[in-house]
């Protein structure tokens, strides 16, 4: 008998159908973010770097991807070495631009038909968001909130531009994209005025969304964040703000896992959120002491996000990215650490015997509640993710696969 047969019958003598949780796995894809792979540089050229934009990546490891065809190259080398099917979630400051300036926001789906025709080879489907930081129209710090009516202007144009490209990537893709909106603006120190920035990014937000757009090729989002580098004290979206827009509007609402306190737990809000809105986007990342986009790991904050979603059946309603910039490493181990990590999370939460744990609760039998919840950790969870890696026709041993890609093509990008 091989590890995952005795891994059946472990499982089934719990109520485990991991024939099933296998399936349930493999229908749930994870959206890999491209800015994993250059930084958050981008390939516009703007003259602004991420500096006071409120995003910052730390470290300078070789290899980093400077075109467009580098950085699908490594997308294709990280993806191999993950299993199941996936998603790519792309900024608009990686539009391919060629000799032409063209302002953000003019872009049309032009600037991206290369992303498009490379995930329609690649059989993924696509996620978009516009991009306010990195650019000389957010250089006050203030964007769909700025007083300056140009400023919101301009931005406004680009998030109505980006919400007709996701449409367009949907459509041909025949697989909806959420398309995010998130901004940086805030204030470093104390403000005077805490509420006329909101509601000017009400305003501004109405405006964004005023067009109609099929909800089959486009879906939208908002994100908030407790504070940002240079907004500190202040930030114009936050989660209060976010949630109040989102239930009003009916848009669904991105929560990031660094984005809150420390002391909070995203795992918490999902429950209560998906009473009042359509349906979440969640950025899972890994905060160190603060926002910091570390690699995501199997750790317990990943393993309690997993577990509330299964628990509440909430997988159909959630849609699963990854946002981490880690530039002290290879940048393709680190898209296949967090993704993978990500995965055996939510193979831990599909493998738990949730139905015995509930029927303990409804008894009022608490501790053995808690007994079968930490009884399931040590159940052979391994040798089911060993077994849906080789359903894909995933390496197990892909580190010698990154350090010889690392030798052969990184190492030659000076």
């Amino acid at each position: 008998m091989n590890a995952y047969t005795l891994a059946k019958e472990k499982y089934a003598s719990q109520g485990v159908d991991t024939e099933e949780v296998l399936q349930r796995l493999a229908s749930t894809p994870i959206s890999l973010h491209c800015w994993q792979g250059d930084d958050v540089r981008g390939f516009e050229n703007t003259g602004t770097d991420l500096a006071g934009s409120g995003l910052a990546a730390t470290g300078n490891y070789p290899g980093k991807a400077r075109t467009p065809e580098e950085l699908r190259q490594d997308l294709e080398k990280a993806l191999s070495l993950i299993p199941g099917t996936h998603r790519l979630n792309l900024h608009a400051c990686y539009a391919e631009l060629g000799d032409n300036k063209k302002e953000r926001s003019d872009y049309g789906v032009a600037e991206f038909q290369g992303w498009i025709d490379w995930a329609k080879v690649q059989g993924l489907g696509m996620d978009f968001n516009p991009s306010f930081f990195a650019h000389p129209e957010a250089a006050s710090g203030f964007t769909l909130s700025s007083p300056d009516k140009g400023i919101r202007d301009y931005w406004i144009e680009h998030g109505k531009a980006c919400r007709r490209i996701g449409a367009e990537i949907g459509r041909q893709l025949g697989s909806t994209c959420v398309t995010n909106v998130w901004i940086p603006d805030g204030s470093k120190d104390l403000p005077a005025d805490r509420k006329e920035p909101r509601l000017r990014l009400e305003a501004a937000l109405d405006e964004v969304f005023s067009e109609t757009i099929d909800p089959r090729y486009n879906l939208d989002a908002v994100e908030s964040k407790l504070f940002g580098i240079g907004s500190e004290s202040y930030v114009v979206g936050s989660h209060e703000f976010y949630m109040g827009y989102a239930v009003k509007n009916q848009k669904l609402l991105c929560l990031d896992a660094g984005h809150f306190h420390p002391t909070e737990q995203l795992s918490d809000k999902i429950s209560s959120v998906l009473q009042f809105v359509p349906g979440l986007l969640l950025h899972v990342s890994r905060g160190v002491r603060w926002d910091s986009d570390h690699v995501v790991l199997l750790d317990d904050p990943t393993i309690a996000i997993m577990e509330e979603l299964v628990r509440g059946d909430f997988l159909g309603r959630t849609h699963i990215g990854l946002d981490f910039f880690d530039a002290s490493m290879n940048r393709i181990a680190a898209w296949v650490i967090g993704t993978r990590s990500a995965q055996k999370a939510l193979l831990l939460a599909l493998l738990q015997p949730i139905g015995k744990i509930r029927n303990a609760e409804e008894s009022g039998f608490l501790w053995e509640r808690l007994a079968l919840m930490e009884e399931s950790k040590t159940l052979p969870t391994g040798a089911v993710w060993e077994e849906f890696c080789l359903r894909n026709n995933v390496t197990s041993d892909w580190m010698a696969d990154v350090r010889y890609y690392e030798k052969s093509v990184l190492s030659k990008r000076g």
